[in-house]
């Protein structure tokens, strides 16, 4: 199966000035787990992820006032809708992350998370035969 037959393609995008309350609002309310950040004058395309909102709560910083460009991860490894779920996976375990972004043509085109690669993956595993133990 491909990254492209497991991804969302409804990415919620966001700007590097949005607060993390604002992206927050924006994940909880389309009930994604990360958000792809736009920022064509600074970085280009990085992600922000509920585990980063989390993370900068938790250190007591003011979520109102702490703004999306400081917790973009823009680092970012990215997938095409051509790779494999397996290769997905792959890249996600070996770089620690649960989210990727699809580019086609060097645009957002989705996000696969480990929650799409399960939901591909457990279908074809309960059609497995099971070998008694």
């Amino acid at each position: 199966m491909l990254v492209r037959d497991a991804m969302s393609t409804l990415v919620l995008t966001i700007g590097p000035a949005h607060t993390l309350r604002q992206a927050a609002a924006l994940m909880s309310a389309r009930r994604v787990g990360a958000a792809v950040v736009l920022d064509p004058d600074g970085t280009g395309i990085g992600i922000l992820t509920e585990r980063d909102v989390l993370n900068s709560v938790g250190l007591g910083q003011d979520p109102d006032a702490e703004r999306a460009h400081a917790h973009t991860t823009t680092d970012v490894v990215f997938a095409t809708p051509s790779w494999t779920v397996e290769e997905a996976a792959a890249a996600m375990a070996h770089g620690g992350f649960r989210h990727l972004i699809v580019l086609d043509r060097d645009e957002p085109a989705g996000i696969v998370s480990v929650r799409d690669i399960i939901r591909c993956w457990a279908p074809a595993r309960e059609r497995a035969p099971q070998v008694p133990a």
